[in-house]
């Protein structure tokens, strides 16, 4: 698929928005020895649409102040600093960004939240091949570091630890606000009786087999992977490993415009080329969705507070 343009700065910090940044910003001295603070570093893995840009900014931008508003609202409050990087690296389609080498990452770094794509990460691109390579390398020397993915985030996720994406053969696009059933893990995680959750969606591709410990030696024999939400179209909607990983296949942060621009945007670079389905995705892009609902629960799994959930 074409990927779109992009460039990267920090949150927090201004750079020039045509230069791709070289190095990952640690988060300042106060806020590292904040120890109610978790830092979360955002590896940006495509742009959002201009006009989402122009109003939202990047999507570590949009992360930072989703993570913000699901912080602010949690009693106490949970505090979340980000930066970001945009690891792109596609010269042929003018994307100059760069995976860093696991040494550039800040030991301040707690936590990694890596965004959607319109590459697919089951494909072989260089940069995917090395984004793969960096994510296999923190979680066996980091074991400290907390990893959350969103959509392309949440497929190189479960790539790398073992499992199957890809195309899903005669259902099209999961597009717009979808309904998915929580299972009993998904209602821990999310603290709620409820049994379903709804979200944005932007896939044709899906993770179709979970990790396991026969199929990676990334993961230990006593470690339990969890699916905890499904759907008509895509049976793992996301992913938990306890003390470890918190997946979603669905967006947090879209919200209408977003979501009928990510789908113009798809159509035009013949990704999605069924125009029915295209514009039944924009028809269902004004419902409510539970973004900040997730988001809470990934950031109450940086912060640790999950821990008894397994």
């Amino acid at each position: 698929m074409s990927p779109a343009n992009a460039d990267s700065n920090s949150m927090g910090i201004n750079l020039d928005s045509e230069k791709i940044n070289e190095e990952i910003n640690a988060p300042s001295e106060s806020v590292a020895n904040d120890p109610e603070a978790v830092h979360i570093l955002v590896l940006e893995t495509d742009e959002p649409h201009p006009e989402t840009r122009d109003r939202k900014g990047s999507f570590g931008h949009i992360f930072h102040d989703l993570f913000t508003k699901a912080g602010s609202a949690h009693e106490p409050p949970l505090k979340v600093t980000t930066s970001e990087h945009y690891v792109v690296d596609d010269p042929d389609n003018q994307e100059y960004g760069s995976v860093p080498s696991a040494s550039e990452i800040p030991e301040s770094t707690k936590a990694i939240c890596i965004t959607g794509s319109m590459y697919d990460a089951h494909g072989d691109n260089p940069w995917v091949l090395r984004l793969v390579e960096l994510l296999t390398e923190l979680w066996r020397t980091r074991p400290e570091v907390l990893f959350s993915g969103i959509c392309f985030g949440h497929q190189i996720l479960a790539r790398t630890l073992g499992s199957k994406v890809e195309p899903t053969e005669g259902k099209g696009w999961e597009l717009a606000q979808t309904e998915m059933d929580l299972n009993p893990i998904g209602q821990k995680l999310f603290r709620t009786s409820d049994t379903k959750l709804y979200l944005h969606q932007m896939h044709q591709d899906q993770v179709t087999t979970k990790p396991d410990p026969s199929s990676t030696d990334l993961l230990r024999d006593d470690q339990k992977v969890h699916v905890w939400a499904s759907s008509d179209h895509t049976h793992i909607q996301g992913l938990y490993i306890k003390d470890r990983l918190f997946t979603s296949q669905g967006h947090l942060g879209f919200d209408e415009n977003m979501v009928k621009n990510q789908i113009e945007m798809r159509e035009e670079s013949g990704g999605i080329q069924n125009e029915e389905q295209a514009e039944e995705g924009k028809e269902k892009a004004h419902l409510k969705h539970d973004g900040v609902v997730v988001a809470a629960a990934i950031l109450r799994f940086f912060h640790g507070e999950d821990h008894d959930v397994d």
